[in-house]
């Protein structure tokens, strides 16, 4: 089994904050802002969906965490459906299950190694058999839990019946059925390791379940992650122009997912997996930071998910890997002393359609003001709090991306300016010269094949999100 970062009832911050900003390609998609977002019933998502009724999306109930769902594709009453069966094992390497009835006696599984067959075991059949397409919520030995098709019975154990399986795609479980959702991300699901001392957590959710720093006002179903590093300051430097970084993302985070069956061939004639939400970000950027040839990433947290997402019967398990890091690019020469503040939603993921094949789904809508700005000296600096995510199904990365949202100033000459807002703008001479500050997103990221996994056609190569840059200016000035 892969080894999880210790939990620290974490913000998942994340699984946004990187997407945070991406004031992208605007896409023709519904409305990002949450209030615009519907959201579906959880209704009795074990039962077969009515004819011509698409399938309800909605956040598995906790007692499905074993759950399981199998479909017989091609034979009569093969549709999914959901079964009183359990992954009790499975080993990866060998792609060997024990699938057991749920409340079966044995072990449950703790190991990842599959049992050895016993030719004198009492153990009654279990129904499962040659063909069956199998989806289960994590399980032991498959932590991002198990798309699957049955190849071989192996045989009876005490732990249940040992298959061999094969991997498979949604659409063999999904059929021309058709599915779309968005379903809120738990901010208490979130593994996360801490790489830096200061980093603090935060989130809420309803039942008055408070986690973070006392007096830490957090919307319910929001995450926050604050973070204060120091970074090298340039030689020479005053101690007055110590550098560091400082500053929180709070996001409430939501995974998107459709499927849209009835394609005149194989698979889906549309598909969608991404994450959207909404967040609230401020940060800063004090003092003469070192100069360097390369900018400097400093990773300051890594955070896990895997939300399980019931789409009629079956079990969709998404998985979301975020890295957090703030990045310096100084000249040693400016004195930087910005504080930033932004606010919006995004959404951010891969599309599938008939005709365009997978295609970069990225937008965002925001607003950013300064706080405060001052920029002295002659030179160039740019700092970034940004994110490197992941967002996949079963353990098969789909879509990966790389945003920075970042501060940007640079002078001329000998300048300085402070610009501080409140009910007015207030702007303040310190010296003479020229000065200009800017914010701004890069975002990178690439569409890889795994998005296969739905049933749509195989990419020949991964396809890039391209190389996006967005910038507005915050202020400048001369005097």
């Amino acid at each position: 089994m892969r080894k999880r970062a210790s939990r620290a009832v974490v913000p998942a911050l994340a699984a946004s904050a990187l997407f945070l900003a991406a004031g992208c390609s605007a896409s023709p998609a519904e409305p990002s802002s949450r209030a615009d977002r519907a959201r579906p019933a959880a209704a009795s998502a074990s039962a077969v969906q009515d004819a011509g009724r698409p399938l309800a999306v909605a956040a598995a109930p906790e007692a499905a965490a074993t759950s399981t769902a199998v479909a017989r594709p091609g034979e009569p009453g093969g549709r999914a459906h959901r079964a009183a069966l359990k992954v009790a094992s499975y080993d990866s390497k060998t792609r060997r299950a024990v699938i057991s009835r749920v409340g079966h006696g044995g072990s449950g599984g703790k190991g990842t190694q599959s049992p050895s067959p016993s030719a004198g075991a009492s153990a009654e059949p279990h129904g499962t058999a040659v063909g069956d397409v199998i989806a289960s919520a994590p399980a032991p030995g498959a932590p991002d839990g198990l798309l699957a098709r049955v190849t071989d019975v192996i045989g009876e154990s005490g732990e249940g019946t040992e298959v061999q399986t094969a991997p498979t795609t949604l659409d063999t479980l999904l059929g021309d059925d058709d599915a779309k959702g968005s379903v809120p991300v738990d901010p208490a699901s979130f593994d996360i390791e801490k790489l830096l001392p200061d980093v603090r957590v935060s989130w809420a959710k309803a039942g008055d379940v408070h986690v973070g720093p006392e007096g830490a006002k957090v919307p319910l179903g929001s995450l926050r992650i604050d973070v204060g590093a120091k970074v090298a300051t340039a030689p020479g430097a005053p101690a007055s122009a110590s550098a560091s970084v400082s500053g929180f993302v709070q996001v409430a985070p939501d995974v998107d997912f459709s499927y849209g069956g009835g394609a005149a061939d194989s698979g889906p004639g549309t598909a969608y997996l991404g994450v959207s939400g909404d967040w609230d970000a401020q940060w800063a950027v004090r003092g003469r930071a070192a100069a360097s040839a390369q900018p400097r990433r400093v990773p300051f947290a890594k955070l896990h998910a895997d939300p399980v997402l019931q789409v009629g019967p079956i079990p969709v398990v998404v998985n979301l890997d975020l890295t957090c890091y703030f990045q310096i690019g100084a000249d040693g020469v400016v004195t930087l002393d910005v504080e930033q503040h932004l606010k919006g939603d995004f959404k951010a993921g891969g599309a599938f359609g008939p005709t365009r094949g997978w295609t970069p789904v990225d937008e965002s809508h925001m607003t950013s003001s300064p706080v405060r700005t001052s920029v002295s000296a002659a030179g160039r600096v740019k700092a970034a709090l940004g994110a490197e995510a992941s967002v996949g199904l079963y353990g098969a990365v789909g879509v990966t991306a790389d945003l920075a949202p970042y501060l940007r100033g640079e002078a001329t000459g000998s300048a300085g300016t402070t610009t501080t807002t409140g009910s007015a703008v207030k702007t303040e001479a310190t010296a003479t010269g020229a000065w200009a500050l800017y914010g701004g997103v890069d975002l990178t990221g690439t569409l890889r094949m795994q998005l296969s996994v739905f049933g749509t056609p195989v990419f020949q190569r991964a396809i890039p999100l391209g190389a996006l840059n967005r910038e507005w200016k915050l202020g400048d000035g001369h005097v």
